[in-house]
């Protein structure tokens, strides 16, 4: 048997002298694995004599015992070690100054969009979407957009060429197709929000042709002009991170809702900067009314069965009052030192959000 003491003498101190995991796994290979030693007499077994394997079985037996002992532990310890080792090489200082900013970023109005969604989602708001190009039956016609309707000429909307039947397809100048095309495929009730992009001919401080919106509906049973309320000051009290966020409804008219209101807020104009929920100034944000009978019947539901309410945001308007951007034309000029500023890091956490108001 002076031969199998040999041989674990030998193993064994090669496993001790292991200094890494690789090192480790090579001893293993050459002792378990398919030709090796070990393994090399286990099969020897096989040609033997009944009671030479009863004398030299155990202690092979044995061997391949104890050379799996200690692989397991010499293993264990040099995990540890290298688990040890990774620790302390990315371990940070914290006293360094923190790592230059990556140069890429998110853009303000994705960020917007972003923490829009997350509130309404709260909310009970599904998301939903559609295309960019719309017919005129979607974009107006449903909607109640009388036929003589301003926003039908070319000096307000982007028309298509006429297709071989003479309808010219529009790019949408809001998102309120897709509340049209939801009322149409989904029975009620409906609660959802429909952020995009929209199209309209209009360009100066605070209009861009091609800007983002983000429009919701609820459609049920019951439904009146304190829900819409509700739904508003939660968001904007959630959304401007302010507790006492005043807001008040402002008669206005609007093709798809009767009644129709522009929802102001009261703020803080002194010193260039517009501060929300705070001053005695008034600041118009979104529209928004009841959904009118005539769009509910367009889309196949009967108003004296449903009712529901609609509102719209600008959300790169809404980005410049949160985030101080002075001009929207900015927001679309693709200027890194723009970027750089008011870019948000993909990786930050969206802000905290208040209680929703009582």
């Amino acid at each position: 048997m002076s031969d199998l003491a040999t041989l674990q003498a030998e193993l064994l101190a090669a496993i001790a002298a292991a200094q890494d995991l690789g090192a480790l796994e090579t001893v293993r290979v050459g002792a378990l694995g398919k030709a090796g030693s070990v393994s090399a007499l286990l099969k020897a077994m096989g040609g033997l004599t009944p009671d030479e394997r009863r004398e030299r079985g155990p202690a092979v037996n044995a061997l391949r015992d104890a050379v799996q002992v200690a692989l397991a532990e010499r293993r264990a310890t040099l995990e540890a070690l290298a688990l040890e080792a990774k620790l302390q090489a990315e371990r940070l200082d914290l006293t360094l100054p923190p790592p230059p900013r990556h140069r890429g970023s998110l853009h303000p109005t994705l960020r917007v969009m972003d923490e829009m969604i997350a509130i309404f989602a709260e909310l009970g708001f599904a998301v939903a979407e559609g295309p960019d190009i719309e017919d005129d039956f979607h974009n107006f016609t449903a909607l109640n957009f009388p036929p003589k309707h301003p926003a039908r000429e070319m000096h307000d909307t982007f028309f298509f060429a006429p297709d071989e039947n003479g309808e010219r397809k529009v790019l949408r100048t809001h998102t309120s197709p897709v509340q049209v095309r939801t009322m149409m495929t989904q029975a009620p009730p409906i609660r959802i929000i429909a952020p995009g992009r929209t199209y309209r001919c209009d360009s100066d401080q605070t209009h861009t042709p091609m800007f983002h919106q983000m429009e919701g509906l609820v459609i049920d049973r019951g439904i009146h002009m304190g829900h819409l309320k509700w739904t508003l000051d939660a968001f904007m009290s959630r959304f401007f991170e302010a507790e006492g966020v005043t807001t008040r409804f402002r008669p206005h008219h609007f093709p798809f809702t009767e009644p129709s209101a522009e929802l102001d807020v009261q703020c803080d104009r002194s010193g260039g900067q517009i501060r929300i929920g705070r001053g005695t100034d008034w600041l118009e944000v979104v529209g928004c009314g009841m959904v009118h009978p005539n769009v509910l019947r367009n889309c196949g539901l009967d108003p004296e069965e449903w009712q529901g309410f609609a509102f719209g945001f600008g959300i790169d308007r809404l980005g410049m009052l949160k985030y101080g951007m002075p001009d929207l034309r900015d927001t679309f000029a693709s200027d890194l030192r723009w970027l750089r500023h008011y870019g948000f890091s993909p990786f930050a956490a969206l802000p905290p959000l208040t209680a929703m108001a009582g």
